[in-house]
């Protein structure tokens, strides 16, 4: 068995509108995580990164409680360990960056332990983890996923993109914190608002499993968590707008901010331009998907 292992994960996107904890796609921005195991010398875990650091609050508590978790369900020792992260999926942007720490550490450690959990394996400890398994399943399959949880136990179904699928993002430079914008999704909503996203939920996973892009349209309006967060993002429906108005098919905040996303197939450039103009000082990337989730690039 290798002494260290290092993996690729890609970052993902979730909701996608109305796919509340739900829907997700992978994205080719990637982060690598090494894990180093440090059994005799040092028992603790130690991060060395520039994208989570130990000055990160709850950074190595959260990589702590992913090892013991893949511990348990290996029936494997595991004591302390280095581990490295660095890549281009920022913290705190609704691109899945603590998935892809913790998809990372727990897969190295997988390699290191000569590889006793599947994907399917890893995809529900994660899930676990995560508390839901919208990008944990994107994550670790790539392509479109849609997830949920059934008696307690993460459940997705993958399917690959049209080639032409092109994501524009375009990531703030300011942070949204997941608890801060999970407190202002009500607890109830009403019939039609249900309704409304249940249907359009429906149509995005059956034109995803058809590759039929076009039938996106105007399918992405949400009434279940967009209208409440933007008030943490107040140009997101400007930006989406104006994404839409340049040729995207749709557009929708990721995960719970502050990244947005709009998907088109050939006016990337002009969509860009457009999104750029409604949120200048932001960071824009013309991302295509990843179509196969989580990668041991050594150690394996």
């Amino acid at each position: 068995m290798p002494t260290s292992a290092t993996v690729r994960v890609p970052g993902t996107t979730a909701n996608l509108g109305p796919g509340f904890d739900t829907l997700g796609i992978a994205l080719r921005l990637y982060n690598r995580i090494r894990v180093e195991p440090t059994a005799g010398r040092n028992a603790a875990i130690t991060i060395r990164s520039a994208i989570a650091d130990d000055a990160r609050e709850g950074a190595t508590a959260m990589l702590a409680e992913a090892a013991q978790a893949f511990a348990k369900r290996a029936k494997k020792k595991v004591s302390g360990f280095e581990i490295w992260l660095e890549g281009d999926v920022p913290i705190a942007r609704g691109l899945g960056s603590s998935v892809t720490a913790r998809l990372g550490c727990v897969a190295a450690l997988n390699a290191i332990h000569g590889s006793p959990l599947d994907r399917q394996a890893l995809f529900e400890l994660v899930s676990t983890l995560e508390g839901h398994p919208d990008n944990a399943a994107p994550a670790v399959f790539g392509g479109f996923t849609a997830s949920t949880m059934v008696n307690g136990v993460a459940r997705g179904v993958r399917f690959s993109l049209p080639a032409a699928a092109r994501f524009v993002t375009l990531i703030p430079n300011f942070e949204v914190s997941t608890p801060a914008a999970r407190k202002l999704v009500p607890l109830q909503f009403s019939k039609a608002d249900t309704v409304h996203c249940l249907t359009r939920v429906a149509l995005i996973t059956a034109a995803f499993a058809a590759g039929d892009l076009e039938a996106l349209r105007g399918c992405f309006d949400d009434r279940i968590h967009q209208p409440y967060r933007e008030a943490l993002i107040p140009q997101l429906s400007g930006v989406i707008q104006a994404g839409e108005r340049a040729g995207a098919i749709g557009g929708w905040l990721s995960g719970s901010g502050s990244t947005i996303i709009c998907l088109t197939l050939d006016r990337a450039e002009a969509v860009s331009r457009a999104m750029s103009r409604a949120l200048p000082g932001s960071r824009l990337e013309i991302l295509r998907a990843d179509s196969g989730g989580v990668r041991v690039e050594t150690g394996a």
